[in-house]
């Protein structure tokens, strides 16, 4: 038994390498690219506010659609992961390229927007495949007590990634400053470098992750929570209804918060505001970073001391918070403190949410269910944006208020949001502890045991 238990820390360790590596390119791609797509889409292709958040939103709709109708649902029928990350991420790449050079053709600028947006939402759904498979990946391999310390430190390190993104994305945008704004999208350096890391970012899963799914032994001798539900004398009842009870206010909490992603960066630019250059940008944005790096590192622990389900109230009862000082003031400093506060609850928000979504969902539904679980993230950041913060900015800034006093009117909404989808979670958690006592409580008992 020993010998086994070495071999399978080993593995374990190699498979959290390979995922680590796999995490820092994914989010250095998205510090890269994402942090100033919206610029170049508002300023540079003169789309409107809430035009430009339609690549938060198109996007993210197929990705939802992919992920629980097609490689969710297969991925669990044929019990494979590595190959669906693979895929996805070879695919994305090409598609990147193809995008750049098509929108390229358009000599009205608008319509190169609009391709843009379209072009990236043909690549979401086939890029979709490796975010399912990533999601239920974790979930085979760690038990249900370590998912939270390894979400924690897989978005630490993805924070690194992140902010070396950004940084970089910050210099090529306008080359350095020594070409227009927007530069580093027309002529590409943006595509190609961001196309090259997602192609890149499969070699770490082909070389140090094992092919495998929910039905492989890796965790010995506890490799998900039916057994460990066994193992205390329980058996485990599955609530299809809870689990959207709890996605729901996820999906809620997301759309306030995440609402403002897309538009931050116009804001930061604004020259009747902050009017901060690409540079400045980055370091603002930064702070996230350093935050998401710092917090990650005890995110797991925290949430498995506190709760999942406390670490999700007070996580959002701060996002709501932040929130409402965006809309409050417009010193820098204060920007730098809430973007701060903004990274740490991205972290606590990820690592207790997936915690609790890994218990619910039992291991031969994990794909699919998981699947579901992520549309409460990817659907929020365009969803929220592009029906409500981006008609507000715009209805606003029409009837003559000043812009930057626009985007702080969404911001407050935003709030509002967020603590609406406060209130829905308090409403999952009373209604699952309704539930666990009319079923002998076991979810609740043993979801504390995991979590001590």
């Amino acid at each position: 038994m020993s010998e086994n238990l070495k071999l399978n820390k080993n593995l374990l360790q190699r498979i959290f390498l390979g995922l680590s590596s796999f995490q820092i390119l994914a989010m250095f791609r998205r510090g890269l690219f994402y942090t100033y797509l919206s610029l170049y889409l508002r300023f540079f292709l003169n789309l409107s506010v809430t035009a430009t958040t339609l690549y938060g939103t198109i996007p993210m709709i197929l990705s939802v659609i992919g992920q629980n109708f097609v490689w969710g649902p297969l991925s669990d029928k044929i019990q494979k992961r590595r190959i669906f990350i693979v895929i996805g991420e070879l695919s994305a790449g090409i598609g990147l390229i193809a995008v750049w050079g098509i929108h390229n053709i358009f000599s009205n600028l608008q319509w190169a927007g609009y391709f843009v947006i379209i072009g990236l939402s043909i690549i979401e759904f086939f890029w979709s495949m490796s975010n399912i498979a990533w999601s239920s990946l974790i979930s085979d391999v760690y038990s249900p007590k370590k998912r939270s310390k390894v979400i924690g430190g897989l978005t630490s390190l993805g924070g690194v990634g992140q902010m070396l993104g950004i940084l970089i994305g910050g210099v090529l945008y306008d080359g350095n400053g020594l070409q227009y704004d927007g530069f580093g999208f027309r002529e590409g350096p943006l595509f190609f470098i961001a196309s090259a890391v997602m192609i890149t970012s499969i070699f770490p899963m082909l070389f140090l992750v094992p092919e495998g799914g929910a039905k492989r032994t890796w965790n010995y001798p506890e490799q998900n929570n039916i057994g460990i539900l066994e193992d205390q004398g329980y058996s485990q009842k599955f609530s299809l209804t809870l689990f959207l009870y709890f996605v729901f206010a996820f999906f809620v909490i997301n759309a306030g918060r995440n609402s403002i992603a897309i538009v931050f960066s116009q804001y930061l630019s604004l020259e009747s505001g902050i009017a901060a250059d690409p540079k400045t940008l980055s370091y603002i944005l930064n702070t996230r970073g350093i935050a998401t790096i710092l917090t990650g590192l005890i995110a797991g622990k925290l949430s498995n001391k506190i709760g999942f389900r406390k670490m999700l109230v007070i996580s959002t009862l701060i996002a709501a918070t932040y929130l409402f000082l965006f809309s409050q003031v417009i010193r820098t400093e204060f920007l730098f403190i809430g973007t701060a506060i903004w990274g740490m609850c991205d972290v606590l928000l990820m690592t207790s949410s997936y915690a609790l979504a890994s218990l619910l969902i039992p291991s031969e539904r994990r794909a699919r269910l998981f699947g579901v679980y992520n549309a409460s993230f990817f659907l929020s950041w365009g969803v929220g944006s592009t029906f409500v913060i981006g008609p507000v900015i715009d209805t606003a800034i029409d009837n003559n208020t000043p812009i930057e006093a626009a985007y702080r009117s969404a911001f407050l909404v935003a709030s509002l949001i967020t603590i609406i989808g406060l209130i829905l979670l308090l409403l999952a958690i009373y209604l699952e502890r309704k539930w666990g006592k009319n079923n002998g409580e076991a979810k609740e008992i043993i979801s504390e045991k995991l979590q001590n």
